[in-house]
């Protein structure tokens, strides 16, 4: 199959993992089609060893419910798979059931661009229980991956203080698709463009490119190959100096931003991609003053994060922008937001009151919010955020609790003051989108406001203080009468 053919717009119904399609086909023959659940994506810690992340990929989540559809060659496909037993895995009257099935669900998410935090919702997700667990895993390759990246760019484009950051990680990305991902999250997150012309193409990102060490290799001298591009790309002149020696291109660059004034036009920048940046930077700028190119800017790249920008502006490097590319992609050094759906609530039908339901495990850690939850919002007098709350509504008071209890430790309590304001969005109703699809300028509007609001120490790289994330009271104690019932139930030890 070429690459062209790989997917269909709509070819999402597949893009899960196996047994989610099993479980699928055990809840239709047990006759649970009509059972409906709720369930809660959420990561449990903060990338990077961070204060926070940036919620991204919600966005997409009307797109990938409303193209979900078994295709007749999914259901050939699913017709074909045999069990590791013998005979086929799936039953002809399931399939027949998926062929002509559309999912029933009711999506409420944190909007793109917004600030999370760990263990409280992203995504709440809620309708026939087959339907929660069909859009399972396809719902958490969105919100996890893009989500990382927003939160690795927002810390990239914190650390170059206003300096431009432009996505160069499409090589190193983890295949077509994760380069898309890797431009639109990075852009709605603070970045100001893309190498990624696709991208450019597909989400309006404002795309960015010169040449390569290849293009100034390919002649007989750098000098030559500067003159060309300059001639070629008058207008989008940045001359790549490390090709063989810094010192050189550096006079080479000057020749010809010289050469381009004559001609009535402006070399914008040069690029160091190798060696000491904070030096070779340093010799550049004060090369180009003393020939009076005041204009010309200094981009650098080369394996670039967070902690080297910010150690580059410390030592003085006077960088115009930065070009990030490995490291933003790949978001080193941590491959995996670690996002997870859990179920939290069950009714026997849409009519039902909710049933709250827990997960204990054998690792504390892992242990569940039950119910249907809401993340409450409380901010202070100048709008900054300042704790989150969750809660259920069968147990919330009259009045908004003014106290909550630390997520982590039952034993702590955190005051709450201000107005608190509800952060789940209703995304998806029954199926279909609420409103019209927000376009990604406003997604990153929202996240340079959200970014700009954080408390600094919460936004700090090293040791950054824990933003509060608590449970409305009654939730709290409803957690922990459910994991005694369970504990009691199973005969272990509830202490």
């Amino acid at each position: 199959m070429s690459l062209t053919d790989r997917t269909k717009p709509t070819d999402v119904s597949l893009n899960t993992d196996l047994y989610e399609l099993t479980m699928a086909q055990g809840f239709w023959e047990s006759g649970l089609t009509g059972t409906e659940a709720c369930f809660n994506a959420f990561f449990r810690d903060n990338p990077f060893d961070g204060g926070y992340a940036v919620c991204c990929g919600t966005g997409q989540l009307a797109d990938l419910v409303e193209n979900f559809v078994f295709e007749d060659d999914d259901i050939d496909y699913l017709a074909g798979l045999e069990a590791p037993g013998g005979g086929p895995m799936f039953k002809p009257a399931f399939l027949e059931y998926l062929r002509d099935h559309r999912l029933d669900l009711t999506i409420h998410a944190v909007p793109e661009g917004q600030l999370v935090f760990g263990r409280e919702p992203m995504v709440r997700v809620e309708g026939p229980i087959i339907d929660c667990q069909l859009v399972e895993t396809a719902l958490l390759n969105l919100v996890n991956f893009q989500t990382l990246v927003a939160t690795k760019t927002a810390r990239v484009v914190r650390a170059a203080e206003g300096r431009p950051v432009s996505d160069f990680g499409l090589r190193r990305a983890q295949g077509p698709d994760g380069g898309l991902a890797v431009a639109r999250a990075s852009y709605i997150a603070g970045a100001s463009s893309t190498s990624n012309v696709l991208a450019g193409k597909i989400y309006g990102i404002p795309v960015f490119g010169t040449h390569a060490h290849s293009w100034v290799m390919a002649f007989p001298s750098e000098l030559e190959a500067f003159r060309a591009f300059a001639k070629s790309s008058p207008k989008n002149c940045v001359l790549l100096l490390d090709t063989y020696d810094v010192r050189q291109g550096i006079v080479n660059a000057i020749t010809v931003a010289k050469e381009m004034e004559d001609a009535g036009e402006r070399l914008s920048a040069v690029r160091l991609d190798s060696g000491d940046l904070a030096r070779l930077s340093k010799e550049a700028r004060a090369a180009f003053d003393e020939a009076g190119l005041h204009y010309v800017k200094i981009s650098v790249s080369n394996d670039l994060d967070e902690l080297t920008i910010q150690s580059l502006l410390a030592q003085g490097a006077p960088i115009d922008s930065f070009g990030v590319g490995t490291k933003l992609a790949t978001c080193d050094p941590q491959p995996s937001l670690g996002g997870v759906y859990k179920l939290s609530a069950t009714r026997p039908g849409p009519d039902a009151p909710w049933t709250p339901v827990i997960k204990l495990s054998e690792q504390s850690y892992k242990r569940t919010v039950p119910g249907v939850q809401h993340v409450l919002r409380h901010y202070d007098a100048s709008g900054c955020p300042v704790a989150d709350m969750i809660v259920v509504d069968s147990v919330a008071g009259p009045a908004p609790a003014r106290e909550m209890v630390d997520i982590l430790d039952p034993y702590v309590t955190h005051r709450l003051s201000g107005n608190p304001e509800e952060l789940l969005v209703e995304m998806v109703r029954h199926g279909r989108r609420v409103g019209g699809p927000e376009g990604i300028e406003a997604a990153r509007a929202r996240c340079k406001d959200a970014l700009m609001r954080l408390d600094p120490a919460v936004a700090r790289f090293l040791n950054p203080q824990t933003y509060p994330v608590g449970l409305e009271p009654g939730l709290a104690d409803l957690r922990s009468r459910l994991a005694r019932e369970e504990r009691a139930d199973s005969g272990r030890p509830t202490a």
